[in-house]
């Protein structure tokens, strides 16, 4: 399934997020929430064989002896966290990964594509604001047309 839609959420007091409806079947097996490897202060939310392919596929080929596969081995492996939804559709996040992303009580949760992401509200607007003004140019970077 692709992850699709921007959704308004709030953490409850015991830093529950209800998860949209429509994706609670595609992550009723187990959910990895992460620290994304760009530096964007959000929560990834993953399937687990999606962050373990997407983990993988950054280490493929690389050197296992040299220092700098070790380190982003090591990111992945200490800035993630198995969970699971509970009855009601809701995960735990972590303290560690709310205060990474500056997660406050509002919060969205947007589609990536391979992943969930969820943003402080206020943070995801500006965020999107300046991306969507950059698409253009993004996209001419890559060599397609705006």
């Amino acid at each position: 399934m692709a992850f699709r839609g921007t959704f308004d959420h709030t953490l409850d007091a015991k830093n529950r997020l209800t998860v949209p409806s429509r994706f609670r079947a595609t992550l009723a097996d187990g959910v990895v929430l992460a620290k994304p490897i760009d530096g964007v202060r959000c929560v990834e939310l993953w399937v687990p064989e999606g962050y373990d392919a997407y983990s993988a596929e950054a280490l493929h080929e690389r050197n296992p002896a040299r220092p700098e596969t070790r380190q982003l081995g090591r990111f992945f492996a200490a800035n993630s966290f198995d969970t699971e939804l509970d009855s009601a559709g809701r995960v735990m996040v972590p303290h560690f990964l709310i205060e990474d992303a500056e997660l406050t009580r509002e919060v969205v949760v947007t589609g990536a594509g391979d992943h969930l992401e969820v943003w402080d509200r206020a943070s995801w607007a500006a965020y999107n604001d300046d991306l969507s003004s950059r698409v253009p140019e993004i996209a001419a970077s890559l060599g397609h047309p705006a």
